[in-house]
């Protein structure tokens, strides 16, 4: 077992919740965090301590964003006109990383970060492998036609875990879509609640 693997399994367990919906967390069986000591750890939180888990939660939700990605992303939010979680979940959800997941071009976040990485995703026909990239309304995001029988991609695209969200438009067989526009937090299909209103909070005390 990888160390990322393990690091996925220990964020589900130290937040408590199945975070990604995986039938496999083992959330599912221990409720309790990681560590000799995971049972004793239930005490009341604070009001900073809600709003640092509604925080570290969508930012695990995620992938490997880092501390500096997620908070250039809310200030981005936060400059912009609207409701700033509203805007910070919009913004999270086009990234490539997120939109190619979102297709269900492979299983996991955490595999659509590499799979961005190695070049098999192309937008609007141009190679795109920075998983950051800022989706635009209207743009095609489509997997390499060599990168199409990959078992990932097949096992990604047979899921049935997981639908494709109404802002995704699925073209070619589920190998293409088309990003509609930028979802507001009740599109976004997240199997825990989302709580980006307290993060709003945490990054303005």
């Amino acid at each position: 077992m990888t160390k990322r693997i393990q690091a996925k399994y220990k964020i589900d367990r130290r937040l408590g919740e199945n975070i990604w919906g995986r039938p496999k967390s083992p959330v599912n069986k221990r409720e309790y965090g990681p560590g000799q000591h995971g049972q004793n750890r239930r005490g009341k939180l604070s009001d900073f301590g809600i709003q640092l888990r509604a925080k570290q939660k969508l930012k695990g939700y995620y992938g490997n964003i880092t501390e500096k990605q997620f908070k250039r992303i809310y200030k981005e939010a936060d400059r912009q006109k609207g409701d700033t979680g509203e805007i910070l979940v919009g913004l999270l959800e086009r990234r490539l990383d997120a939109v190619v997941y979102r297709a269900k071009f492979v299983p996991t976040v955490f595999a659509s970060r590499q799979f961005v990485s190695h070049g098999h995703v192309r937008v609007n026909g141009q190679k795109v492998d920075i998983p950051s990239y800022q989706v635009q309304p209207g743009d095609v995001i489509e997997i390499r036609e060599k990168s199409r029988q990959i078992p990932m991609v097949v096992q990604g695209l047979e899921s049935a875990e997981r639908d494709v969200p109404e802002y995704l438009s699925v073209e070619d067989n589920g190998h293409k879509v088309t990003f509609l526009r930028q979802p507001v937090l009740d599109e976004i299909p997240y199997p825990v609640q989302m709580e980006p209103n307290l993060i709003v909070e945490f990054y303005s005390r």
